[in-house]
This record gives structure tokens, C-alpha cells and sequence, in this order.
């Protein structure tokens, strides 16, 4: 299906063009995702209007398209000429990073009222508050969210062979026009992405567990076809009834 040839000049460097697009934009969008969100609380309403608008503005647009204005408008608009893969990465950073805004905003907005009366109690400012008080209290509860949004960042990642970013979507469209053969492909490519994806989940649940014990909560427990498996038996084991019809 693939020569050796053209696995090591484009699908192994495509894959780790994938990665670096994905590191670098998660990386803005986390900036980009307390930035917004910490301001969309701020008591000045035009601090709210102007990051609300933001907000607002990069939910509404089309990733793709903001990806081709980056691209190839602003060149010719501002004079400023990006190349390929910056492209790219501003272009999901600031969209992610507004859905992730949101995230950090309801958690802020979760912590209990008296956690900040006691900072105020305190003479703390606002912004030891946040630091010292909300945020750490806020953390544990938008690792799960950061994550189902990390995981669609990693999908977006795709994107970036439209702009002529090499990445392996690139790789796998150059492979299928000089094959001919679609299903394996895609198929491979299919299987990347989700071991990706995997990778990333358990590595932000192993994060959360970390969050939580910081914060004296007890664990989430773990969930899914095999943990699911080892319960019943440890229950079966304890109860007698693995044997029972």
C-alpha cells in the first residue's frame, strides 16, 4: 500500500507535523481560554462587552474559514504574511480557545460564593482571589470539559492540509492520488487519530485524578469496558456469586 520510501519522506514527518500543530494550538487555545474567560467575569461591563464579543465572534465563525482568511487574507489586507502551519495554528487556537472560554468562565462562575467572600474577608484583591481562591478550586472542573475539547482540536488538525500544511491528512490525500486506493488510507488514518486521541484521554484523566487529590476530593472512578470487567469479578469474588445462573 505505502512504500518504505514514501513512509519515511511523508507520513512519518506528516504525523509529526500533526503533533506540533496540535501542541501549539492547544497551547494558544489554554492562553486564549483563561485570557477570555477570567475577563468575562471581570465587574468592569466593558471588559465583559469587549471579551463577550470575542467570544462571540470566533464560536460563530467557521474554523476552515478562519483557517483560509488567515491564509490568504490578511496578506493582502494587513500586509502581513503568514506562513502555512502559523496559519493553522492561530486559526484553532483562537477558535478553540473561545469554546474553552466558556469552560473557565461556568467553572469561575461554579465556585461557591463563600469561598470569595472569604478572600474579600481577607482583604485579598481581585486577583489574589482568582489566583489563590477560584482558580484552584475551578481547575478540577474543567479538566473533563478541556479534554472533549482538546480531543475535537486534535480532529481540526486535519484542517491544515487545505492550506497546504504537510501534515498526514496531507500525506494520506498524496498517497491516495498516486494509489488510487482509498480504503486503507483512510482506514490508517482513521486508527491514528483515535490512538491519538486515546493517548490524550488518559493523560488528562490521569490530570484530573492529580487535580482532585490537590484539592482533597476523592477520585472520579475509572469508567469503561475493562474497569467495568474487573469490578464485576471483584464483586462476584466477594460475594460468592460468580459461579450462580
Amino acid at each position: 500500500m505505502m512504500s518504505e520510501k514514501f513512509f519515511t519522506e511523508w507520513f512519518l514527518p506528516g504525523i509529526w507535523i500533526t503533533v506540533q500543530v496540535t501542541v501549539y494550538s492547544a497551547a494558544l487555545a489554554l492562553a486564549v481560554s483563561f485570557l477570555i474567560g477570567t475577563l468575562r467575569t471581570s465587574p468592569l461591563w466593558i471588559v465583559r462587552f469587549a471579551s463577550g464579543t470575542y467570544f462571540e465572534i470566533f464560536r460563530g465563525t467557521s474554523a476552515l474559514v478562519m483557517m483560509f482568511w488567515m491564509a490568504y487574507a490578511v496578506p493582502s489586507l494587513l500586509g502581513i504574511q503568514f506562513v502555512p502551519m502559523a496559519a493553522g495554528v492561530l486559526a484553532l487556537g483562537l477558535t478553540y480557545g473561545a469554546y474553552g472560554s466558556e469552560i473557565v468562565r461556568g467553572a469561575l462562575a461554579a465556585v461557591a460564593p463563600a469561598q470569595r467572600e472569604a478572600g474579600i474577608a481577607l482583604n485579598f484583591t481581585k486577583a489574589q482571589r482568582l489566583r489563590k481562591i477560584e482558580l484552584p478550586q475551578a481547575w478540577p472542573e474543567m479538566i473533563p470539559p478541556f479534554n472533549n475539547l482538546l480531543i475535537e482540536l486534535l480532529k481540526g488538525t486535519a484542517l491544515v492540509s487545505t492550506i497546504a500544511v504537510a501534515d498526514m491528512t496531507f500525506a494520506g490525500n498524496l498517497l491516495r492520488l498516486a494509489k488510487g486506493d482509498s480504503a486503507p488510507i483512510y482506514t490508517l488514518l482513521l486508527v491514528i487519530y483515535f490512538v491519538f486521541a486515546f493517548l490524550l484521554t488518559r493523560g488528562m484523566r490521569l490530570l484530573e485524578r492529580q487535580a482532585n487529590r490537590r484539592m482533597g476530593k476523592t477520585p472520579p472512578e475509572k469508567t469503561g469496558f475493562l474497569s467495568g470487567l474487573r469490578s464485576k469479578s471483584a464483586t462476584d469474588a466477594v460475594t460468592g456469586t460468580g459461579g450462580a445462573k
